[in-house]
């Protein structure tokens, strides 16, 4: 146990990732200044592109990738780690993938996670996305440690599913991640309750950086980058929607009392679901 202080890096990232790596790097730089020893950035760190044709030709392999290589290079120099919120990688295989990494003081590769949960959604509106016409899912969740903890990953939609983050607890981690582009219409109506309900419900502290604002091609994020305590109470909070950073203390040991005095962990119980072909009758009705 022990205590850390944790950074959320909010951005706006753009079309050009050139452009979002210098903004990501001074933003980073801002956070390492504060004293973070544990720094997070956005989903879609390298950039946020509507058009499929465009976004194709701006994602590069891991070893080609101008924010990979940014954020290797930042950790060691600023001593910290650095978790990259995510950013699209193309595969091997032709595929791109929503990839978060996770980088250690001495620059090398902690941890790597592929979100899992597509964003295949039809909001009021007319507001519509399918994002497994783009990326492939990942299958593994990812557990990592941070020297003075462990750390549990997530990726914006990923936050609507609970049993990531509860394996991901029950497998030690006392802080958990949901760096997002949530947009606007989604994050106004969810974001906050979402958040907390996952540190409440794990005993865990929950760090979310976020996207924020009108980004160049067109869509709209809603920011509100968060640190929320295992009680549920909100750290810190970028109360708007403007790139920036948020700092808070980190202390594991809220994390151990949250779960001794609500051991909801230790009491989940296996059960199964009762497969009732017809209601039952309702007893005293009127016939």
């Amino acid at each position: 146990m022990g205590k850390f202080k944790a950074a959320a890096v909010q951005m706006r990232s753009g079309r050009e990732p050139g452009r979002n790596v210098v903004d990501f790097e001074a933003l980073v730089r801002e956070a390492a200044g504060k004293g973070a020893h544990y720094v997070q950035t956005p989903e879609m760190t390298g950039a946020i592109i509507r058009d499929k044709a465009d976004r194709a030709a701006a994602f590069a392999l891991e070893g080609k990738d101008a924010v990979v290589a940014a954020a290797r290079r930042l950790a060691g120099d600023l001593g910290i780690y650095l978790h990259v919120g995510s950013t699209g990688i193309l595969r091997e295989d032709g595929k791109i993938a929503n990839r978060a990494y996770l980088f250690a003081p001495d620059g090398s590769l902690a941890a790597r996670y592929d979100k899992i949960h597509m964003f295949d959604v039809d909001l009021d509106n007319g507001e519509s996305w399918r994002e497994s016409a783009t990326y492939e899912a990942g299958s593994e969740a990812a557990v990592a440690d941070i020297g003075i903890a462990r750390l549990g990953f997530g990726i914006c939609y990923d936050v609507r599913f609970p049993q990531l983050f509860r394996a991901e607890a029950l497998a030690g981690a006392e802080v958990l991640t949901a760096p997002a582009a949530f947009t606007r219409q989604t994050g106004q109506a969810h974001w906050h309750v979402l958040q907390r309900a996952r540190a409440i419900e794990n005993g865990a502290f929950m760090v979310s950086a976020a996207q924020g604002g009108l980004h160049e091609d067109g869509r709209e994020t809603f920011g509100h980058s968060l640190i929320v305590d295992p009680w549920g109470r909100i750290l810190a909070e970028a109360d708007h929607d403007e790139p920036g950073v948020i700092v808070a203390e980190i202390d594991t040991a809220l994390s151990a009392q949250a779960r001794q005095k609500i051991p909801n962990l230790r009491n989940a119980r296996e059960f199964g679901v009762a497969n009732v072909a017809a209601p039952p009758a309702l007893r005293g009705a009127a016939s």
